[in-house]
């Protein structure tokens, strides 16, 4: 009887579902996997060695060679032959940020207690919360949004606010969007599953099903009175809408249990 693969351990999901070559289109079509593209940003990216890059992904170095060899063979092809290079499935899984091995960066999972104390202990510096955010009101499909309005919070006390545009950024693009403009705790309405995770592995908390004023959220979550719901996942009662390429609450990394 096979050996069942083992789920490959990543730390966030790609920002970019596909990458298409301009000139002369073949038509033609070449998927990488995710656990592929993660052997690629570690090894080619980050420069780990094999060994290095096994232990980070929880597998052994020999997989991550024949990993290694199957990703570079099909950026070669997609560059060679003008491919559209496509980047999904695969069997992996996230970083939770308990293992020995983690990367130590932002994989960390930090429950809401660690928020409050941020928040409300004095002399603790400024913290940034972003919304989802259209005319007032929090925006109830995360990977869709145009906007989010950012609160800055000192010592309890909302600070400043701004709003900032995503300039059309979408999906697995907004976690690094968010990291960028520094924020460490997000509310919204409806969230996919992948969205999820590459909030997770960003290390930014989220507090998902929340509708209504965003401003009176914010002060909600201050306060520590915010209601929201743990397993959101996006909605499709509210609007039909799609979520594209990402397909909201599919389980697209085929490891059993995530």
């Amino acid at each position: 009887m096979a050996r069942p693969t083992r789920c490959r351990r990543i730390c966030i999901e790609p920002a970019y579902d596909s990458f298409r070559p301009e000139g002369i289109p073949t038509g033609e079509k070449i998927t990488m996997t995710v656990d592929e593209y993660e052997v690629i940003r570690l090894v080619d990216l980050k420069k780990y060695t094999h060994g290095q890059c096994a232990q980070q992904m929880g597998i052994s170095r020999t997989t991550v060679t024949e990993i290694y060899e199957s990703a570079r063979y099909k950026l070669a092809d997609s560059l060679v032959h003008g491919k559209v290079l496509s980047i999904s499935g695969g069997n992996y899984c996230f970083c939770d940020g308990r293992d020995p091995f983690c990367c130590n960066q932002k994989c960390e999972r930090t429950d809401r207690s660690a928020f409050e104390n941020k928040i409300q202990g004095k002399g603790e510096k400024e913290m940034r919360i972003g919304v989802t955010y259209e005319n007032g009101e929090i925006f109830q499909h995360f990977g869709h949004t145009e906007q989010f309005k950012l609160y800055d919070v000192e010592n309890g006390e909302i600070k400043q606010t701004q709003v900032v545009d995503t300039n059309g950024q979408g999906h697995g693009a907004l976690a690094s969007f968010l990291t960028n403009a520094g924020v460490e705790v997000l509310i919204c309405g409806g969230i996919g599953g992948g969205a999820q995770a590459a909030l997770a592995a960003a290390g930014i908390q989220l507090f998902g099903g929340v509708s209504g004023d965003a401003d009176e959220a914010v002060l909600r979550f201050v306060s520590g009175n915010l209601n929201y719901n743990p397993e959101v996942r996006c909605s499709h009662h509210a609007h039909e809408h799609s979520c594209g390429e990402h397909h909201c609450g599919e389980n697209k990394n085929g490891c059993s249990g995530h």
